[in-house]
């Protein structure tokens, strides 16, 4: 065992990292007036990840689950730049694809080429690289014929579909998947499935959040439980998945 993990190379290292993010209690004016003439507090503290500490190799591949509210999405957003840690650091090692939010920056009024372009500068890809990886960016959306109309058009299966092929078209280091494995009809989710199989050969570190416990034990060989933004477990799949299911009893 340690002669595999004197293989492995440390693409990412959360050390006690939390996020805090503030909460306003009044709703309406009327509620807010009293605090502002008064002094009171009109907000309060949310911690949405307390001390989250993981160290993991290129090749892992990482569950996160946990009940809605549990801090998944938080975390995923913190590895992947959009936000700061309030307090703790976090070493990334390479390029970071972040799957989640698909389509984020999409602009309603361009065509499909045009958001091709968009969002490929947007996830950190320069013009020239995307002129590489154009054609096989639509290829993959099977959306050819479609590409030159304003995505407005598209119906939203067509929306996450050339917005996954985006997402994908470069090979990371480490790659963020947010429930994305219900994108498109079934042939389309399979060669999804296929290709992040094709960046597991390859070594790239996933980190996955999904509910569907069936396809993240088939996926990963380690697993993160958090309930109420805390670390209740980081260790091996089986033993997560177990740790989950209690919770949920």
């Amino acid at each position: 065992m340690d002669n595999n993990q004197s293989n492995h190379t440390q693409v990412l290292n959360i050390n006690r990292v939390s996020k805090k993010y503030f909460l306003q209690k009044q709703k309406t004016f009327k509620e807010f007036l009293p605090s502002l003439v008064l002094g009171g507090t009109w907000a309060k503290d949310f911690w949405a990840l307390k001390s989250i500490n993981i160290s993991l190799n290129k090749g892992d591949s990482l569950a996160v689950v946990g009940k809605n509210g549990a801090g998944k999405s938080t975390l995923l957003k913190l590895i992947a730049g959009v936000t700061s840690p309030t307090v703790g650091k976090i070493m990334v090692k390479g390029r970071v694809a972040p799957l989640i939010e698909l389509g984020a920056g999409f602009h309603p009024e361009l065509t499909g080429k045009e958001n091709i372009y968009l969002n490929g500068s947007i996830l950190g890809m320069k013009r020239g690289e995307i002129d590489k990886k154009y054609h096989e960016i639509v290829e993959f959306s099977e959306l050819r014929e479609f590409i030159d109309q304003p995505i407005k058009h598209y119906s939203s299966g067509m929306y996450m579909r050339l917005a996954f092929s985006v997402a994908i078209a470069e090979m990371p280091e480490i790659l963020l998947i947010d429930e994305i494995f219900a994108v498109g009809d079934a042939d389309f989710q399979k060669k999804c499935l296929d290709k992040l199989k094709e960046f597991q050969k390859n070594k790239v570190c996933m980190i996955i959040v999904s509910h569907s416990l069936e396809q993240i034990k088939n996926f990963c060989n380690l697993g993160m439980v958090l309930r109420k933004g805390e670390q209740v477990f980081f260790g091996e799949i089986n033993q997560a998945i177990e740790t989950y299911k209690k919770l949920l009893d």
